[in-house]
């Protein structure tokens, strides 16, 4: 759908529900630019490699018609590199549909969620948005919803296939499932927050002969149960953690047993109140297992499947983003984070990481892939804009070269950002952080 398309839907869609008094109609959007600068980044550099520097956009229109018993919304998003396309052109195909469901109202406490949309739950480690890549993340799914109080149960499921075809049911689309089904309850007890996890992730498989004929095909479904979320909170001092144990069978169909498990401690230092000046120290451990290389007939690596793990084990995503480290040798992550409100407007946060592998790599029983330092900036410059940056450099040890094939890795890996964030009606005011 080309952008006049959409400005003529969207005038039309005013001019159709602004009839309706008992109706509300509302545009709003986003932009997102961001200026990065690459060395190392995902993976370590090497010495004559030269570093990458970009900047990159996001632009939302958001369109949500809602009256009673019903809602309904559309999320439209351009993303793009500045310079990608020429000054002068007539089309380009940056321009696609980030969200569109519509929702209806069965009960008080009941509803109903139908078409493509973000699951975004607990700390984002396995459900989320992926906010900080600008693409994001939705899915095509069905949602029922039961919420009332502090207690929410929701159960869906997803059916993918890549046309309406006339035939056959294969599913060819990578890093998708073609079925997937999912619950999830959360509730509150005094000061006791928690939430339960059921996600069954069915993904396509073929099998084929010499000539790559197609002898058979079917789904493979690894199921993952967990506690994302407990979190006790006492005075000043918090105490959380998450579990997730997966099970089932992996795409080239050995068993799977693995499990992601983490526990932090916070400790909250309010300085004044009135100014909005706090520290806050966070320190913890997540655990993710993986598989030995010598002996790989069974799974043991956890997969994250659709989780913003950016804001997870270090902002320069070595792990796990974008399908890096998926299906090795684990993580050991122990983390202390800092952040420092200056004022209600401005914070400063320091992220330190010291990664080990889970299982034994080489010849070595606890292998030490390195350190890492993430800082970040953020500042609210008005009710509408804010502005966030950031730097990160990564300590690599031997191991981590061996790990990723590097031969010759530059002696600094570093990686830094600057973003400007407009987001008139959201409440997140900073991307990508984990606090």
């Amino acid at each position: 759908m080309k952008i006049t398309g959409i400005t003529s839907l969207i005038l039309i869609l005013s001019f159709s529900f602004t009839t309706n008094v008992h109706a509300q109609f509302n545009v709003d959007g986003q932009i997102v630019q961001r200026g990065e600068y690459r060395h190392g980044y995902g993976k370590l550099i090497e010495e004559n490699q030269e570093a990458a520097a970009f900047i990159a956009q996001r632009a939302r229109i958001n369109v949500q018609y809602e009256m009673e018993r019903f809602k309904f919304y559309v999320s439209v998003q351009d993303v793009r590199t500045w310079g990608n396309t020429p000054q002068v052109k007539l089309t380009d195909n940056f321009l696609s549909l980030h969200e569109a469901w519509a929702e209806t109202f069965l009960s008080d406490n009941f509803s109903i969620k139908l078409g493509r949309q973000e699951l975004n739950y607990d700390n984002f480690r396995f459900l989320g948005n992926l906010d900080w890549a600008l693409q994001g993340r939705a899915h095509d799914f069905a949602l029922l919803k039961y919420e009332k109080g502090t207690a929410k149960l929701h159960a869906g499921a997803g059916y993918n296939q890549d046309t309406q075809g006339l035939s056959g049911n294969f599913f060819s689309t990578p890093n998708q499932y073609k079925v997937a089904h999912f619950l999830r309850y959360e509730n509150r007890l005094g000061d006791f927050d928690f939430s339960l996890l059921f996600w069954n992730n069915g993904l396509q498989y073929s099998e084929s002969e010499n000539n790559d004929e197609i002898i058979d095909t079917g789904i493979h479904y690894r199921q993952t149960i967990g506690l994302p979320a407990l979190k006790y909170q006492l005075g000043n001092t918090g105490l959380s953690g998450f579990y997730y144990h997966q099970f089932g069978k992996d795409l080239q169909g050995r068993d799977v047993s693995a499990f992601d498990a983490s526990a932090q401690i916070t400790q909250n230092f309010p300085i004044d109140s009135e100014k909005g000046q706090s520290l806050k120290l966070t320190l913890g451990m997540e655990l993710l297992s993986g598989t030995d290389p010598d002996n790989n007939a069974e799974n043991n690596s956890f997969s994250p499947h659709y989780g913003t793990n950016h804001a997870h084990n270090g902002y320069m995503d070595m792990f796990y983003v974008g399908g890096r480290h998926e299906n090795s040798i684990g993580l050991r992550d122990l983390f202390l984070r800092m952040r420092y409100d200056m004022n209600k407007k401005l914070f400063m946060s320091l992220n330190t990481h010291s990664f080990n592998s889970f299982t034994p790599y080489s010849d070595n029983e606890d292998v030490h892939l390195g350190y890492e330092t993430d800082l970040a900036l953020g500042f609210i410059l008005n009710r509408s804009v804010s502005l966030q940056a950031g730097y990160s450099q990564f300590f690599q040890k031997d191991s981590m070269e061996n790990l990723q094939n590097v031969q010759n890795p530059a002696g600094v890996q570093n990686w830094g950002y600057l973003m400007m964030i407009y987001r008139p009606t959201m409440k997140n005011r900073f991307i990508g952080l984990l606090f």
